[in-house]
């Protein structure tokens, strides 16, 4: 078990790590750039080593200066969080070459996933439906693209091999757009990510965003905990998190699951991950029609992330372990659990012990001007409070008095409902953040409220396509 573990990171995720890190006896030493020396993660943690300056790139990217204030602050763990370096397969090998356990999936796992048309190869093999799709030679012609698109059928999106977040991605709908869309996706994608390989796949016109939450240990074992939905997006980006997910039923949760599961084991997947999938909307909506359509054409593999994800409190909120001898439900904590496997201990659990109760919903409040086009707000919180309501989780990142500043992303905080239904979770959310004071930096906060309160939001009707119409 490792007795103190650096946190690569900062916000409210380094805040999460370092609440699990104290409770489990394990020291938590943080790290700052020159403008986090107050932040509030640096107050969560025993100890600070500061890294570097203001920008990223001379403290949170920087493999180098982490690794020396691991050593420097007598740390024998790094834990990653999520963004920054987190899934950085040579950040990883770099941490395991100094000495130190990575607190992880292994970097070669990393790498695979990080490549998205190797992912694709991999998936195929272990039999994980996949979109229909091709791949592009480095320079194609007129010819090749427009055989590609006979075959795949349009409409079409290109996107990237070597990164996502919505970066060198393209709709196409006619057969025409097709050569610019793959040349100006190219372009986006080599400056984005130095990699400018592109892909074909069929677009699906009304897809759902879930993803399984999988975790796995060194002694062979992989579990699921269920899915979450990830559909309310702006600029290919996750806003509102749910668990379980509004719209799909217990036959295609068992595709989902099952496909998830056998990812896991065939990348022989070690520590918390995420396997994500698009959920194509109108094959849910015949199946709902009572049309008999195999629930395994309403799913595809999306991607996986090896990191733990910022939407996790879901489902710790949802899933429960049933003891064996008592038959009470113990609540998972998902970091404690990456800890453990990282100190070699097997998973607190089996699969047939893991149950799912209630419904829970996260929202990411974000400084960001929303009419704007969500353009990151900077300025100093002159007040921050979520009111701790019954039912209610808060991840908070900052706090009142609190410069936010444009050198990292603009979440501040995350939170979360949790209740026996779906309607209740979302009620108690929006009271909530309704009631928050947050003043000083505009948010998007009432956007939250607007979409939790939203007839189409408590009907499920949840497609990534929420937002923009």
């Amino acid at each position: 078990m490792p007795r103190a573990v650096l946190i690569a990171n900062r916000g409210e995720i380094a805040v999460r790590i370092a609440r699990t890190c104290r409770a489990m006896g394990i020291r938590a030493v943080g790290v700052a750039s020159e403008v986090d020396a107050d932040a509030t993660h640096v107050h969560a943690c025993d100890d600070v080593v500061m890294i570097g300056g203001a920008s990223p790139g001379e403290s949170y990217l920087r493999g180098d200066a982490l690794i020396a204030a691991a050593h420097r602050a007598g740390a024998d763990a790094i834990h990653p969080g999520f963004g920054f370096l987190a899934e950085d397969p040579r950040f990883a090998a770099e941490v395991l070459a100094a000495g130190l356990t990575w607190i992880g999936p292994s970097p070669q796992v990393i790498a695979t996933m990080g490549d998205k048309l190797e992912a694709k190869r991999r998936m195929a093999e272990a039999g994980v439906p996949l979109v229909p799709g091709e791949e592009l030679p480095p320079e194609p012609t007129a010819a090749d693209l427009h055989a590609a698109a006979e075959r795949i059928g349009l409409p079409i999106m290109v996107k990237a091999a070597g990164g996502g977040g919505g970066k060198g991605m393209r709709a196409v709908h006619h057969l025409g757009d097709l050569a610019d869309a793959v040349a100006a996706a190219q372009r986006e994608a080599g400056s984005a990510f130095g990699d400018d390989r592109v892909f074909l796949e069929r677009l699906i016109a009304r897809p759902r965003h879930v993803e399984v939450q999988v975790v796995g240990d060194t002694h062979g074992q992989v579990l699921h905990l269920f899915e979450r939905e990830c559909s309310i997006q702006r600029r290919h980006q996750k806003v509102v998190e749910e668990c379980p997910s509004p719209g799909i039923d217990a036959e295609v949760r068992g595709v989902l699951t099952a496909a998830a599961t056998d990812a896991a084991r065939a990348l022989g997947y070690v520590s918390a991950g995420t396997v994500e999938f698009v959920v194509d909307e109108d094959v849910l909506a015949r199946r709902r029609a009572g049309e008999s359509v195999p629930a395994t054409e309403a799913v595809a593999f999306l991607e996986v992330n090896t990191r733990l994800q910022v939407e996790h409190p879901v489902t710790e909120e949802v899933v429960a372990v049933r003891d064996e001898a008592t038959g009470t439900l113990e609540p998972i904590d998902l970091v404690r659990w990456q800890l453990l496997v990282a100190g070699g201990f097997p998973l607190p659990a089996t699969q047939d012990r893991v149950v799912a109760r209630g419904h829970s919903i996260e929202v990411r409040l974000y400084a960001e001007d929303v009419p704007a086009g969500y353009l990151p707000a900077t300025g100093r919180l002159t007040a921050f409070r979520v009111p701790a309501l019954p039912g209610i989780r808060r991840e908070l990142g900052v706090r009142a008095g609190e410069a936010v500043t444009p050198h990292y992303d603009p979440m501040l905080a995350k939170v979360i409902a949790t209740a026996p239904t779906r309607h209740e979770a979302a009620g108690r959310l929006a009271a909530a953040l309704a009631a928050s004071s947050i003043t000083g930096v505009t948010t998007n906060r009432d956007l939250l409220v607007a979409v939790l309160r939203d007839d189409r939001f408590l009907a499920g009707a949840t497609t990534t396509a929420f937002l923009a119409d």
